[in-house]
């Protein structure tokens, strides 16, 4: 089994975001796809988001890539934001204090003000 399929990444381009849909497990095996999927995404738009939902598992290195996502977006001028995961990923999140520093939006489809 491939890296590819432990971790699926979806991208859709919309008038002021751009989505990034993660599926599966973001992990040490996993956190270059991320980065990579980050780097070719960038298209300008306003904000960047991951949405979080069908993401199984988180390690410690895949919090690192979403923690390194946001610092490119803050770099870019771009917003960041994430959608709530897996009660696991929802608890690492949590335990590390990492919630409190990202903005939650109910789903990649949600105005932001």
């Amino acid at each position: 089994m491939g890296v590819q399929d432990q971790l699926r990444i979806d991208v859709r381009h919309e008038a002021d975001r751009v989505v990034l849909s993660l599926a599966g497990e973001l992990d040490l095996a996993t956190a270059e796809l991320l980065e990579q999927a980050i780097d070719a995404a960038e298209n300008g738009e306003q904000l960047v988001v991951l949405d979080l939902q069908a993401l199984e598992f988180i390690d410690s290195t895949g919090l690192r890539g979403v923690l390194a996502a946001l610092e490119g977006c803050r770099e870019r001028g771009q917003e960041f934001a994430i959608t709530p995961g897996s009660p696991q990923v929802q608890r690492l999140l949590s335990v590390t204090g990492v919630s409190g520093h990202l903005r939650t939006i109910a789903s990649g489809d949600e105005v932001v003000a």
